[in-house]
């Protein structure tokens, strides 16, 4: 069984990488949100955001100013779920 991303420092290194967007306002928001919640994200709420995460910076932008909806293979429970909390950041 793989190791949870709670548990394993390599996996939360690896996420607050991925979270380093071209676009300073995407930047500031994901920042702003890991620095609050990074070290109680469920597993879940760390495969929603690394969803989130592969999304060009406009589109991830878009979604996080309520401009758009969640689509296609981001359109999950789990991604609306996080996408809340991260608006709400």
């Amino acid at each position: 069984m793989s190791m949870s991303h709670q548990s394993d420092p390599i996996k939360r290194a690896r996420l607050r990488w991925r979270a380093r967007r071209g676009l300073l306002e995407n930047d500031l928001i994901i920042t702003r949100f890991l620095d609050a919640h990074e070290t109680t994200l469920t597993d879940e709420e760390v495969d929603a955001f690394s969803r989130l995460m592969e999304l060009a910076d406009s589109e991830l932008m878009d979604l996080l100013l309520s401009r758009k909806e969640p689509e296609g293979e981001v359109d999950l429970p789990h991604v609306h779920a996080l996408l809340a909390r991260l608006r709400a950041a």
